[in-house]
């Protein structure tokens, strides 16, 4: 019984061309996910310089007082 239920699921076509709209598809979306990254990390890095020069104005600061 499992045989049919897990069968239904499997689609292996027999024309090979019917795979190319997937493989577009996984492509536009693996690009969108690889830039998204490098942008989150590239923001990432300027909020870290931000916090570091907020950091040291504080410790300045401090020093003075």
């Amino acid at each position: 019984m499992n045989n049919i239920i897990f069968g239904l699921f499997l689609y292996f076509p027999e024309d090979k061309t019917e795979y190319i709209p997937a493989a577009i598809s996984f492509t536009a979306f693996f690009i969108a996910a690889v830039l998204t990254m490098r942008l989150i990390i590239k923001i990432s890095k300027r909020q870290e310089e931000k916090a570091k020069q907020l950091e040291e104005q504080l410790k300045k600061q401090q020093i003075n007082d």
